[in-house]
Formats: structure tokens, sequence, C-alpha cells
């Protein structure tokens, strides 16, 4: 996949590239954003593939009135065959199948050749299952029996659907994989007798025990965990189930994280965690001080974190930062968590941010803005839609519906 060049945060392309409200909201008044719309599907700029992009170009597609050629061309395009990467084509895949769930049914011819032709088929077809129309999905379970392995017929078929079933009932391998058991993962040895020592011993060696051993330890919460964490992090393989560990212990691992922190430790990031989920106002400035150094050094990934614990803490000293991560951040999934900690601190100061946060990519962006915009003008218009639009995220829908209905201002 080729670098990703993002444009300035201020710009339309810019915002348009992180998926900022203020673009969309704005996108119908101003002349050449469907050409910047394009741009953004075929170049994907999400910083983790993970962030959500797809309903929200499809709506602009929608709202502009915007045909699909340069999508189809993006697919088609002979580089698709002669050098496949998935990552090229995912993005939009993901917004054609949008598109059909928001009623360009076109968008479904072009997908379903793609998942017949294309370099990134499994995609294609996966969107098309998901969308549950055996209308749509007619002689795919061809392709889907040729062309998958049982692993990966197992994941694309495993949901119960009218498009499984009927796939099912003419392909026994199909309905092999329909069942449970295929998808099911190895059980984790049994532990439950052993003393902590023992688990201890077994964090500390090798094999398939030690991470069982570190979640059995967290699940006991105990303080030995604290012990492994100081030994073994960071190491590689059982990172996440050590610091997941550290969690469980809650509030008690609070006086270890408070020194992994001030001594800037090598591992200070698991004690931020704690921190932010546990601390008291002591902790805020430890806080203050990880998420300015995320911004700075833009690791936007790890900036959540902080962010969250300051708004739990309600610290107004961290408004600045969080608004400057708001405008700038590469990470979409970022303004979830600054919209939620701005909320928390200052709701007035939060206005502007829930009201663009409607137009927002991330689902969890609008979820929290349907549940605490003031219901004035545009708010309750934007509301009404994301309330009856069945390509909106369920979460989203159910608390635009519980604000509109309870008519809190």
């Amino acid at each position: 996949m080729t670098d990703i060049v993002l444009h300035p945060a201020e710009s339309l392309h810019g915002r348009l590239q992180r998926g900022r409200g203020c673009a969309a909201r704005r996108a119908a008044g101003t002349p050449g954003t469907g050409e910047l719309v394009y741009d953004c599907v075929v170049h994907d700029p999400r910083w983790d593939t993970l962030e959500d992009r797809g309903l929200y170009y499809a709506r602009l597609i929608c709202d502009l009135e915007l045909g699909l050629g340069p999508l189809v061309a993006h697919l088609f395009d002979p580089v698709d065959h002669d050098d496949p990467d998935e990552d090229r084509t995912n993005l939009a895949v993901d917004v054609l199948a949008r598109l059909v769930r928001l009623g360009r049914l076109e968008a479904a011819a072009p997908l379903r050749r793609y998942a017949r032709e294309g370099g990134n088929w499994y995609a294609a077809l996966a969107e098309l299952v998901e969308l549950d129309d055996p209308t749509l999905a007619e002689g795919l379970d061809e392709v889907a029996a040729a062309r998958c392995d049982d692993h990966e017929l197992a994941w694309l078929c495993g949901v119960d659907g009218a498009v499984t079933r009927k796939w099912a009932a003419r392909h026994p391998r199909i309905a092999a994989a329909r069942r449970p058991e295929l998808r099911s993962h190895e059980p984790r040895p049994a532990l439950s007798g052993r003393t902590d020592d023992d688990l201890a011993a077994l964090a500390r060696g090798h094999g398939e025990e030690v991470t069982a051993a570190i979640l059995e330890l967290g699940r006991r919460r105990s303080p030995l965990v604290l012990d492994l964490a100081e030994e073994l992090l960071p190491g590689g393989a059982h990172d996440g189930p050590l610091c997941r560990a550290v969690r469980d212990l809650g509030a008690r691992a609070l006086p270890r994280a408070r020194e992994w922190t001030a001594e800037r430790r090598s591992y200070q990031d698991v004690g931020i965690d704690v921190l932010a989920a546990h601390g008291t106002e002591l902790d805020a400035p430890p806080l203050l001080e990880a998420l300015e150094t995320c911004l700075a050094e833009e690791d936007w990934d790890l900036a959540g974190v902080p962010a969250d614990g300051l708004g739990r803490l309600r610290s107004r000293r961290a408004i600045p930062p969080l608004l400057h991560a708001w405008e700038h951040s590469a990470s979409s999934g970022l303004r979830v968590h600054v919209l939620g900690a701005l909320t928390a601190i200052d709701p007035h100061v939060a206005e502007p941010y829930l009201l663009e946060a409607l137009w927002d990519c991330e689902d969890g962006a609008r979820r929290i803005a349907a549940g605490a915009v003031p219901l004035e003008g545009e708010a309750r218009d934007r509301l009404r839609r994301l309330r009856h639009e069945d390509a909106e995220e369920p979460c989203v829908r159910s608390a635009a519906s519980g604000r509109l209905v309870s008519g809190r201002r």
C-alpha cells in the first residue's frame, strides 16, 4: 500500500480525509467537494484500517448525488490483478456496500462483479453476505465454495441469515462451515487448582500455559501480577495478557502504577492505563503530561487513554490539548475519546463539537453527540435522520431516538 498523504487538518480535503463532521455538514455548499470525496475513497486516508469511513463517504456520495464511476474504475484497475493489495480496495468495497444500504441499489452490481473477478474478492463476498439479501448474493455461493478454504468459509458463513441458509441448502461444505464447532477456540488449560505462586512460575516460563496463567492471576486479582509486570514488561508475545491482568487489579494497582509513571519505566503506559481508570485528582498531572506527549509525538493511538482519564476526573486543564487533538488528530478514533472527555468536563465547551459530531465518521462520536447535543435547529433535524436511517448503527439510532423522545435541551 502506498504511503498515506494527509492534507492539512484545517483544509476541506484534510477534514474529509479525517472523517470530520464539519466537512460533511458543509459539503453540499462547497464546489469541488465531490472530487475530494472520490479521492478519499480511492486513496484510503485512514490512520488505522479499523477506523470508520464507509458510511461517512457513502452518505456524502448520496447527498452530493455523485456517480459511482470513479469507484468502479478504482476496483477494476489492472493493478488489482497485477499487484493484489487488500488495503487498496477495502474502503471502496465498504463504501459500495453502505451505498446499497442507503438505497443506491446500483452499487450492488459492481460489488457482485468484484466478488467474482476482483483481487480482494473475499471482502466483497463478506459484504454481500452481511447485506443478507439472497437476490444480491444469488450465484455467489459457487464462488464461496470454490475459492474459500475451510477457515475462510467458516468465518464467511458462520452468521445465520437468509443468504447463508440458502447457500447451505445447496452446498454441503457451506452447511458444514455454519456449524459453530468449526469456529470454536481451543479451551484454556484448567488452572483453577494451582496456587498463585505456581501460576507465577508458569508465567515466567514458556509454552501454551503462559497466557492462561497470567490471565488466571488477573482474574484472581493477585498482587503477584505487579511483580510479573516489572519483571517481564515489555517482552513481546505476552505483553497484552499481562497488561490486561494489571488492569484487572483495578485500584489495587494504583500505588505501583504511580511509581511506574513517576519513574518513567519502560512500561509506564500500563501505569497510565491504571491512573486513567482508577486515579484521583492527584493523578491528573501525569495524565495531562501523557496526553500532551502523545499529541506532540502524534502518537494518536495512545492518546485516548489519558483523554478518558482526564474526562473522568473532569480536569479543566485538559481542555486546550483536547481541543487541539480534535482539530489535528489523524486518527478519527481518538475523537470519540476527546468528545467524551469534553462532554464530561464542560458540556458548554463541548456543544459545538457535539453538533459537529452528528456528522462524524465514527459511530462512537455520533452516539455520544446524539445523547448530549442541545436540541436546537440543525441538531433536531439531524437526529431525526439518524433515528430513521436503516444504514445507521443501532447504538446511534437508539441514542438519537432516546434524545428526541426525552426532549431535554
